[in-house]
């Protein structure tokens, strides 16, 4: 446990900051899985409608530095790719 006045506020700090930033991973997180379970089921459009919700969230979260910028890149380009209509072949 913190001892000196400096050390218990980083302590609280800390504490805020890590609520918020698990607040902003779920977020995405949930969005990610709904636009799954939309595609798995057939339902294309819903998952086109939750695209511009996931590329706040993720962006939201890269902003902040919960999660890297690259990552952020690389689940809004999966995302993007799992909702585009398949071309035939």
């Amino acid at each position: 446990m913190p001892i000196t006045k400096s050390a218990k506020k980083a302590l609280r700090q800390s504490e805020r900051r890590r609520e918020r930033n698990t607040q902003k991973k779920d977020a995405y997180k949930e969005l990610v899985k709904k636009m799954q379970k939309a595609v798995e089921s057939g339902k294309a459009d819903e998952a086109r409608a939750l695209l511009p919700a996931l590329y706040k969230a993720v962006d939201k979260a890269a902003k902040t530095r919960v999660i890297a910028k690259n990552k952020a890149a690389r689940l809004k380009s999966r995302a993007a790719k799992l909702v585009s209509p398949r071309p035939q072949k």
